[in-house]
């Protein structure tokens, strides 16, 4: 698989399942998404800002629950096969995307069928790990390595994301070795974690140095 970015701001995700998949996945959603969680039973976990609808339908009834939300994306995180499969066969049939939370790795997938990656969120940073369904236990530890790493990686994008705009009327060339300058200064890594004012200081004297050298 190729991991892929999909914005779902303004849509609606429907999960089937309250349990610990099915929380994990809503948390997730819910982040953009309208979040509608379908399930006889929640376990005592955040669901996030989703709306939990207490019911237990069976896999006759999916259809109508989709037609109904209209969701962008379905997921199927009940501990019952038939039920997840009647859910993965109706998202199919109306052409929307499926993520299946029992579906191992090399399992039989179509075209409409997504993988969910443990997440590292640094807003507007984000980072997915997977490991294809092979191995819950490495994608979790290579998760909380991660994090720590992309902590401030959100406020360098916003930074970084400032400067682009007022280096415009710079060459592309001195521009982009400019921005790569200061992504790889320690100094302003360093500086994120301070205040704004140690940052925009860290900030122009290495954009101040760079375009020096290039100029």
């Amino acid at each position: 698989m190729i991991p892929i970015l999909h914005d779902f701001t303004g849509t609606r995700v429907l999960v089937f399942g309250g349990g610990r998949v099915g929380a994990r996945r809503a948390r997730t959603f819910a982040r953009e998404a309208d979040v509608v969680v379908v399930s006889p039973t929640f376990v005592a976990a955040s669901f996030g800002s989703a709306a939990r609808v207490r019911a237990a339908p069976e896999p006759a009834a999916v259809a109508g629950w989709i037609d109904r939300v209209d969701p962008a994306l379905v997921v199927a995180a009940t501990d019952r096969t038939a039920l997840n499969e009647a859910i993965a066969t109706a998202g199919h049939e109306r052409g929307i995307l499926v993520n299946r939370a029992d579906q191992a790795a090399g399992a039989d997938r179509t075209v409409a069928d997504v993988a969910v990656p443990a997440t590292v969120w640094s807003d507007p940073v984000v980072v997915g790990v997977s490991t294809g369904g092979h191995s819950p236990a490495l994608t979790r530890v290579l998760r909380e390595r991660i994090e720590p790493h992309i902590e401030d990686a959100g406020e360098m994008a916003r930074v970084t994301g400032d400067l682009r705009a007022t280096l415009d009327d710079v060459p592309p060339t001195q521009r982009r070795s400019a921005l790569r300058a200061v992504v790889r200064s320690d100094r302003v890594w360093k500086a994120l974690g301070d205040s704004q004012t140690k940052t925009e200081q860290a900030v122009s004297e290495v954009i101040a140095s760079e375009l020096g050298e290039t100029e």
